[in-house]
């Protein structure tokens, strides 16, 4: 209730001005659980939407999934999401596009006194998986299983569930391990858990060196064209909130409440891994080690995943330079 009620106070004090109402409106639909929520209300307590051209209206979604079907309605503007599925999309005929929100990845964690050590050690162990068998943490630690001739799909019992149920059912003690999302892999560090390997760090021993978001901001493209400025000035803002919250600790302070948690090392951790997220670099090479995950990921999903294209497709990528 309290996050309903956060979210329309967000949504009257972003839209409800009268002096904004010459100015692009962007709607947006979010998660109420979100990080987006973070940067949102850094944005407004910032007053960094004074100078810019646009106004913000939110639309709170009730899981990703209505976020794409609200996008692909026309009843919101803009969206967080993956590339991949934006890719899928685009080989359809749609004309989405994506700007990066954050690298922070999911993570392979099990109990402190866990004997699980390694890949290898997960043979016979009951693991939990957040997001499906089509996860992409999952497909490409099945791909770093492959490097060390361990096939993972069979040498472990699988358990799929959601996020937060996954963190009870290893809290409980009824899986060995569990590959969860960056958040729930956080509270769970918060309680001593052990990390064994990160996203980032499974695409590094897969070859891939640069940094590569997994989630970003999904907008239509020709629309994102006609209002090229506003949109770049939506990005850029919020990358800037997104600073300030890490580099501030005030500022911080004041969203610390949307974490949704209330003892300061758990919030501390959370900190520390939205912050790592941060886009330090898009571009040229990014782009192109996307290209080598998306080939990954279509051949260990058998095109599940990804959609029938071979490769990456044209326009999937935003770049705030563009001309």
């Amino acid at each position: 209730m309290k996050l309903k009620i956060t979210l329309l106070i967000l949504s009257i004090l972003f839209s409800g001005n009268s002096y904004c109402t010459e100015k692009l409106t962007i709607r947006l639909g979010i998660l109420a659980f979100g990080t987006v929520n973070w940067e949102l209300s850094a944005l407004k307590n910032l007053n960094l939407l004074e100078n810019t051209n646009f106004q913000l209206e939110i639309h709170p979604v009730a899981n990703p999934q209505a976020g794409k079907i609200a996008l692909q309605a026309g009843a919101v503007d803009i969206i967080v999401s993956d590339w991949v599925w934006v890719s899928r999309l685009r080989s359809t005929g749609a004309d989405f596009t994506f700007y990066p929100y954050s690298t922070t990845s999911g993570a392979l964690m099990v109990p402190e006194n866990s004997n699980i050590r390694s890949l290898q050690d997960l043979s016979g162990k009951k693991l939990g998986i957040a997001g499906g068998e089509m996860d992409k943490n999952w497909l490409l630690l099945q791909a770093l299983g492959q490097q060390y001739k361990i096939n993972l799909n069979q040498s472990v019992e699988k358990v799929y569930a959601a996020p937060p149920l996954l963190n009870q059912q290893i809290i409980r003690g009824r899986v060995d391990a569990v590959i969860n999302y960056w958040h729930f892999a956080a509270k769970l560090e918060a309680q001593n858990y052990r990390q064994i390997i990160n996203g980032k760090e499974i695409l590094q021993q897969l070859g891939i060196k640069q940094i590569v978001p997994t989630l970003g901001y999904v907008f239509n493209r020709q629309w994102a064209d006609q209002y090229k400025t506003e949109i770049n000035q939506f990005l850029k803002s919020t990358q800037t909130a997104k600073n300030q919250l890490c580099q501030s600790d005030s500022v911080w302070a004041d969203i610390v409440s949307l974490t949704r948690v209330k003892d300061l090392i758990t919030q501390t951790i959370l900190r520390q891994r939205y912050c790592l997220g941060r886009i330090q670099q898009w571009g040229k090479q990014e782009q192109q080690a996307a290209e080598k995950i998306y080939t990954l990921l279509k051949n260990l999903s058998n095109k599940k995943l990804t959609g029938h294209s071979d490769t990456l497709h044209t326009g999937t990528f935003w770049t705030i330079d563009e001309p």
